[in-house]
């Protein structure tokens, strides 16, 4: 098997247990990283179609062995997740097995200062998964602070964004995650010891805002559904609660648990048949997991099986 995985994958056992892979299933690891979803599941004998929009991601995987020869057991997708249904196309597969999606910024991206994505060491202020396009310095140095402010308070769900934001805009140029970091905390009055450095919540919304990571889970959640098969099983780890409501509205929403209308208001002429169904409560990591990983404390796992039922027409 390939060479082992720098980084802890989050509630393995578990994503493992809701897809159940067998011999011969074709599984979709929508967020690869470091592989350690897939190597799971080469392990069970299945063939993984890896997605990544990281071109570091996807030269680290075509080092594995499992990619080579005429029949490859790995086969990489250097796309964005949401695209799985026109990429699978190109590769001839209409419908698969399972899709396991494990949100947001991985491992190694936190890892590497010259990302930027992290404030822990100093790196310029970049941010992009895919390593192109307007980068988070574009984002803080051209777009105006009404902007900045609705962002941070939407992603980041930061109480005071407009000051952070206004300090933000007098601050600027801004070129590297430190010195954004201490605008920051200097706005928002952060001392040294403080319990949870408040530049996590700006860092989390400037990173979302950039990448797209919120319409790109919708849309990759209706690209899950539209390719898996009947009985086909969808596992999604999320790491927080914006993500978390998303992922938990789409199971209920295609489960037909999400609540009715108004009693004052008349019934619909028909009620749609459930899309997903064996839908699991939310699974979180147990103490052992967060001691060996304190990454995964706050990671939540939802998972559903795909019924008979049509795929909804805006999923494809």
């Amino acid at each position: 098997m390939s060479q082992s995985a720098p980084h802890v994958p989050v509630l393995l056992d578990e994503v493992i247990k809701a897809l159940d892979p067998q011999p011969g299933d074709v599984i979709i690891d929508a967020t690869f990283g470091a592989g350690g979803y897939t190597r799971a599941i080469l392990e069970r004998g299945a063939t993984v179609h890896a997605f990544d929009r990281d071109p570091d991601a996807i030269a680290a995987g075509q080092k594995w062995p499992e990619t080579e020869g005429d029949s490859p057991r790995l086969v990489l997708h250097p796309r964005r997740f949401s695209e799985m249904v026109e990429s699978m196309a190109e590769a001839g597969i209409a419908e698969v097995d399972g899709i396991a999606m494990d949100i947001g910024v991985s491992s190694m991206q936190l890892d590497q200062a010259e990302r930027g994505f992290a404030f822990s060491s100093n790196g310029p202020l970049d941010m992009t998964m895919s390593q192109s396009g307007p980068n988070a310095a574009d984002f803080v140095n051209e777009a105006d602070e009404k902007d900045i402010a609705d962002v941070l308070y939407r992603y980041g769900e930061e109480r005071q964004s407009r000051r952070v934001a206004r300090a933000i805009v007098a601050a600027r140029p801004l070129t590297t995650t430190g010195e954004l970091a201490e605008v920051v905390r200097k706005a928002l009055r952060y001392r040294a010891g403080d319990k949870k450095d408040p530049a996590t919540r700006s860092f989390q919304a400037i990173r979302i805002h950039v990448n797209g990571e919120l319409d790109e889970l919708e849309q990759g959640l209706s690209a899950a559904e539209t390719l898996l098969k009947e009985g086909g099983r969808l596992a999604v780890v999320s790491f927080h609660s914006l993500e978390d409501r998303i992922v938990k509205s789409f199971f209920r929403d295609a489960a037909n648990m999400n609540p009715r209308g108004s009693r004052h208001l008349p019934e619909a002429r028909t009620t749609p048949l459930p899309r997903f169904g064996q839908l699991t409560k939310a699974i979180r990591p147990s103490a052992a997991e967060i001691d060996r990983n304190p990454r995964a404390r706050s990671s939540t796992l939802r998972a559903g099986t795909r019924t008979a039922a049509p795929a909804r027409e805006h999923a494809a």
